[in-house]
């Protein structure tokens, strides 16, 4: 079930969602939850717990709104949507902490807790992470420390203007800056479409300086964000700061997993005044990133394409659509297209998507990866 709220109560909200998205089930075992900066979030999360305390709940906040079978749900004073699942066969452990001084270490100690709450000593059989836009691939390490390489998703917490505002949900708290993980010990299937449905072009070139994981210095020993604008025909000095951030959607970068499966996009973000450009994930030296290419009718066609791919020899019944806050920026005032493709697509199966700020998943068992501007599409089989 899905349920939402947009009363102006941050309390209220929590409570008239929960009810929406319990609905008719029997044992509600997890919350995967979405709301808006604007809400006092642990006063969401109490809200619902004050209609079901057994629940798991987690999640984290959405860049402007969020999609449902009941349109695209968005408010002056807030919002908050969920989407409830209850099997006979499903249990989920789940924990969350701030930071601390290591993000593995963290994500190590958030996974042993999830672990032990689901009363299990083995590996589950797909997880699902939330992070703050900042050192994702870390806590995924941590986590896989634990429990090895197991399917994933999920995606970063997001605001309404990239100001910091995020906030990362788990059952009855919220913070800015950490992680929380969710794992799922089922028998019935749970299926992940990762991707950017972007072209690739044939702009191709080495990354030979990075700096702290996230900044390009140098691309072809050129300074990055020159040999950007090179490709892209656009000016360098008119993409300084956060200038790039949206002049970059549809031109992002690519890099490719080792067997070639996936195309792991990245998002130039911030244009720097040395050339230099920091983007949304990790990247490494001595390794190719691709351009690519995308426009607005191609964003919407890949979302709907997703829940189709999701839906390939695959009957859902829940459909958990985990979609770039960056993407639907540039969508823009085409945001109802967006809507309509992905409901005519997803037909009568319940769904919620959330607008992120990073994306993570994996395509063709290339393992789980970090992602900006793409679609992480999970189904959850009946």
């Amino acid at each position: 079930m899905v349920g939402s709220s947009i009363l102006e109560n941050s309390f209220e909200a929590g409570v008239e969602t929960a009810k929406n998205a319990t609905k008719g089930l029997k044992q509600p075992k997890v919350g995967l939850l979405f709301t808006s900066v604007k809400y006092d979030q642990n006063e969401v999360l109490r809200g619902i717990k004050s209609v079901n305390s057994d629940m798991r709940v987690l999640g984290v906040t959405s860049s402007g709104a969020i999609m449902t079978p009941d349109g695209i749900i968005s408010g002056d004073n807030g919002f908050a949507g969920m989407m409830v699942l209850d099997d006979n066969e499903l249990n989920v452990g789940v924990a969350s902490s701030e930071r601390g001084s290591d993000p593995r270490e963290t994500g190590r100690k958030i996974t042993r807790e999830a672990m032990k709450m689901a009363g299990k000593p083995h590996a589950p059989v797909a997880f699902a992470m939330f992070a703050s836009p900042a050192e994702e691939e870390y806590y995924l390490k941590g986590i896989q420390d634990v429990i090895g390489e197991v399917p994933m998703f999920g995606g970063s917490a997001a605001d309404d203007a990239v100001v910091g505002d995020w906030k990362i949900l788990c059952e009855d708290k919220s913070f800015a800056d950490g992680c929380a993980v969710a794992l799922f010990y089922t028998t019935k299937a749970i299926k992940n479409v990762f991707t950017g449905a972007y072209e690739e072009t044939d702009n191709v070139g080495i990354v030979t300086k990075v700096e702290n994981d996230r900044k390009i210095v140098e691309i072809d020993h050129v300074p990055a964000l020159k040999k950007y604008a090179e490709w892209t025909g656009m000016n360098p000095d008119e993409l300084m700061g956060q200038n790039l951030l949206a002049a970059s959607i549809p031109y992002a970068l690519g890099v490719k997993s080792i067997q070639g499966d996936l195309t792991a996009v990245r998002h130039p973000m911030v244009g720097n005044p040395d050339y230099s450009f920091n983007v949304g994930a990790k990247v490494a030296e001595k390794t190719a990133i691709i351009q690519l290419k995308n426009d607005v009718d191609g964003l919407i066609k890949g979302a709907a394409d997703t829940v189709k791919e999701v839906k390939k020899d695959f009957d859902p019944a829940a459909l958990f659509l985990v979609h770039c806050g960056g993407r639907k920026l540039c969508i823009g005032d085409r945001v109802d297209e967006d809507f309509v493709a992905i409901k005519n697509a997803a037909g009568d199966t319940p769904f919620i998507v959330a607008f992120t700020f990073g994306e993570y998943g994996q395509n063709n068992h290339s393992g789980a990866t970090i992602g900006g501007l793409s679609l992480s599409f999970t189904g959850f089989a009946k």
